[in-house]
């Protein structure tokens, strides 16, 4: 078998999501009761793409599936993808002798790193992971182990402790720890799922927005009194809000914050899923608004990313990055296991720096994406991501028949257009009108206790004026639609 057995096309699909017809009949072919004999490589190679894959969302394929910020895999990613697959490298222990997979994986990090401008030697720990779910409980695992020791530092006499040897229960009683939180404005719902896994536990986070018209900044007059508070903190940051895609700091807030948690022994920790990538946009007034939401990033103890949304790579596929490589080797040191271990070397094995000891080659797409087209093609893709989504903005703000939220600043749009119709009627029913013809899909979602609609710009395949028009023709359609039906 060999790289043309199958046609591994990155072309477009027309619709966003399948018909009813072919779901059903793909559930209809599957195959429920195991064979005694297989029935072969031509069968189901003929299952899978004639049965089965037409009966998949177009979430990578389609440039107008807008319900989710998935992205869409480029062509030298999907060759990077097929690569990986067919070596099946296990990407956990750096074994130079043996195999360039670990030097690539370190080498792609860097290159990463340059793309965004974070300095490697501000965040030396670094590693890819399924996901800015398992990279946010990276972050949440890394932070409690700090907050616990620096309380245990901060006492008279000041001790050590860590909750990666004692345990979270031992850990904070040699510390005097009685309460953990994490602050945060309109998290993501994996910073919950974080919390949950590491022990720090859900309700630990509290929200602390700045106003009803600003929910996704910090107030940080009360982020400093509960700082303050009889209580270990960390400080996670969205960047940018999943519903609005808003920045939670602008550089002098991120300044001041920073301050705040020196004081008080606070971890900052940075869910960059959905605005990451803006540090790769150039300083202008286009994007001032946007330069600002992450601006003073350096000042983070973590970062956690998503490099299918940022690099349009395969699922799955995250990346995190800490100003605290001894920390993080100290919490995902996997001990005990001298077949695994190496002597002192310059790239520390994977498996010491993250959850996971078998690794699939996350690395390879993503060096694929950055080398074959570079910063300048990145930069220019969200610049056009950016282009059509302040367009359908502007179309919103002019519309008398839909309403532009969280409000009309056109300057604050990144890759999200969130909007609702100014009828309740029309605006209940709007995301299945939206959604009814297949031809784009759209999430929705509640805002302020209203509904609403979202459109999340993500794929490489995007085209500004094509795009702009596909969208337009929906939101004309669905009004339309309301109307016959009263």
């Amino acid at each position: 078998m060999n790289a043309t057995t199958i046609d591994f096309t990155s072309a477009a699909v027309s619709r966003a999501v399948p018909t009813e017809a072919c779901i059903e009949h793909a559930t209809a072919s599957l195959v429920t009761s195991l064979p005694e004999d297989g029935l072969g490589f031509e069968h189901i190679k003929k299952h899978i793409l004639n049965d089965v894959a037409p009966a998949f969302t177009g979430s990578s394929r389609c440039p107008n599936y807008y319900a989710y910020t998935t992205g869409g895999v480029t062509d030298a990613a999907l060759f990077a993808d097929w690569v990986a697959s067919t070596w099946d490298q296990n990407v956990q222990v750096h074994l130079p002798r043996d195999t360039v997979a670990t030097s690539l994986e370190a080498t792609t990090l860097r290159l990463l790193q340059q793309l965004l401008s974070l300095n490697e030697v501000d965040f030396p720990g670094r590693i890819f992971t399924t996901g800015a779910t398992a990279s946010n409980i990276l972050g949440m695992a890394l932070g409690r182990e700090f907050i616990v020791a620096e309380a245990g530092r901060r006492k008279s006499p000041p001790i050590r402790t860590s909750v990666a040897e004692l345990g979270i229960l031992e850990a904070c009683f040699q510390a005097g720890v009685t309460n953990m939180q994490v602050l945060a404005t309109l998290p993501h719902s994996s910073l919950y799922k974080a919390t949950s896994a590491v022990g720090i536990g859900r309700d630990s986070v509290i929200v602390i927005p700045r106003s009803d018209s600003e929910p996704w900044k910090f107030d940080l007059d009360s982020l400093a009194k509960h700082l303050s508070a009889e209580a270990v903190s960390i400080i996670s940051i969205s960047a940018g809000e999943v519903s609005s895609g808003r920045f939670a700091t602008n550089g002098e807030e991120m300044s001041q914050i920073r301050v705040l948690a020196d004081q008080y022994g606070a971890w900052i920790h940075i869910d960059g899923a959905f605005g990451l990538q803006a540090l790769v946009l150039p300083h202008t007034d286009a994007y001032k608004a946007l330069n600002e939401g992450v601006s003073s990033f350096h000042l983070a103890d973590s970062i956690a990313g998503d490099a299918h949304k940022l690099l349009n790579v395969p699922y799955d596929c995250g990346l995190f990055f800490s100003r605290w490589l001894n920390l993080q080797q100290t919490v995902f040191e996997n001990p005990n296991a001298t077949y695994l271990s190496t002597s002192a070397l310059p790239i520390p094995s994977p498996l010491n720096l993250g959850l996971e000891n078998s690794r699939r080659f996350r690395a390879l797409p993503v060096y694929a994406s950055l080398v074959a087209y570079g910063r300048i093609w990145h930069r220019d893709l969200l610049e056009r991501q950016i282009a059509l989504a302040r367009r359908i903005g502007s179309y919103i703000r002019k519309s008398a028949i839909y309403e532009l939220l969280p409000d009309d600043d056109l300057e604050q749009i990144y890759m999200v257009v969130l909007f609702r119709a100014r009828s309740e009627t029309l605006n209940a029913q709007l995301v299945s009108l939206l959604n009814a013809p297949k031809e784009i899909r759209v999430s929705g979602l509640p805002w302020k206790g209203q509904l609403a609609a979202r459109i999340a710009v993500g794929t490489w395949r995007v085209e500004v004026d094509r795009d702009f028009r596909m969208v337009v023709k929906a939101l004309e359609g669905a009004a339309a639609a309301a109307s016959l039906s009263l």
